[in-house]
C-alpha cells in the first residue's frame, strides 16, 4: 500500500480481528476485513472501514508490531 505509513493508530478488536480505529480524531468501524498476513515481527489486515456509514469505506492496512503490540496504519 502506497500513502501514510507508519501513522500511529489506536485499534480495538473483536474476535481477533480489527472492528474499530482511531486515527487523526476520527473513529472509523471496520466493514470487512479482507486480510491477515504475518510478516517479520509483525501482522498486518488489509481491512475496509468508514468513518461514517453514509461514506463509501476506503481500504486500510493495520499492522501490529509483535514486539511492542503498537498498530500502524498505511492508506492506499
Amino acid at each position: 500500500m502506497n500513502g501514510n505509513h507508519g501513522e500511529p493508530v489506536e485499534v480495538w478488536l473483536r474476535q481477533g480481528k480489527p472492528a474499530r480505529f482511531g486515527w487523526r480524531g476520527r473513529m472509523y468501524t471496520v466493514l470487512f476485513a479482507l486480510d491477515m498476513r504475518p510478516a517479520s515481527e509483525q501482522e498486518c489486515w488489509q481491512v475496509e472501514a468508514t468513518p461514517v456509514r453514509t461514506v463509501p469505506p476506503a481500504t486500510y492496512e493495520l499492522c501490529r508490531d509483535t514486539d511492542t503490540g503498537r498498530w500502524s496504519l498505511s492508506r492506499a
